[in-house]
């Protein structure tokens, strides 16, 4: 098969993949083999079906569709890296595990109150500034793959989490918003520097430096 077909393929299994946790098939494995097992199982499949995205991107030919916009990487991911590790290292209620913390006073604090999906949001520009710095075919579907999949997945996640958690969920959406800064500007929350703090966003872009500077290293590629 076309290396470029194998890449295609790998990447609709992986989105259809992430499809699952949204249909009638999870409550089904979950009552099946446990909610741990479930999440073990999932996690599994989806490192293995990243790993087959990346090796099959590594053998597609370079197609251009047009030139490389180089610097668009410096622009947006310092934003990601700060949105990343203050949504990792920040209490969530949309992350597994977390959820009771909608049941507190003020659920949404810090990073959550510019947007719930602080990672989803780090991983869409992160894919966005790979796919268009690079401009081939090949990035088109690897990158933008993982982009549709990081918007597509806020969207699933809020349909998922309203079903199971009713009037909790529904509080809680009304405080924040998935476009970032869209709640804040609705007046529905406000933006709280002291709550997000210093280190986080510092840990954002101390990572980032680490990631530009190793990059060629790490990939074999300048990203500058």
């Amino acid at each position: 098969m076309d290396s470029t077909l194998i890449l295609i393929a790998a990447t609709v299994a992986f989105l259809g993949l992430h499809v699952l946790p949204s249909t009638p098939l999870r409550p089904l494995a979950v009552r099946a083999i446990g909610e741990r097992a479930w999440i073990g199982l999932f996690g599994a499949a989806s490192l293995a079906g990243l790993a087959w995205m990346i090796s099959a991107y590594a053998r597609a030919p370079f197609e251009a569709l047009w030139p490389g916009l180089r610097l668009v990487p410096v622009v947006l991911l310092p934003i990601a890296f700060v949105l990343l590790a203050c949504g990792l290292l920040s209490r969530n209620p949309t992350v597994i595990g977390q959820a009771a913390s909608l049941k507190s006073d003020d659920p949404a604090r810090g990073i959550i109150r510019v947007t719930r999906h602080p990672v989803m949001w780090a991983v869409m520009l992160w894919a966005a500034a790979h796919l268009l710095a690079i401009g081939s075919l090949q990035a088109v579907v690897f990158y933008g793959g993982l982009l549709l999949l990081a918007a597509v997945g806020t969207t699933l996640q809020d349909a998922r989490k309203a079903k199971a958690l009713g009037e909790d969920w529904r509080r809680f959406a009304a405080l924040t918003s998935n476009l970032p800064f869209g709640a804040i500007l609705q007046g529905r929350n406000r933006l709280s520097w002291r709550e997000i703090g210093w280190w986080r966003p510092a840990a954002g872009l101390a990572l980032f430096a680490l990631a530009l500077a190793s990059h060629a290293w790490l990939f074999g590629q300048r990203p500058y």
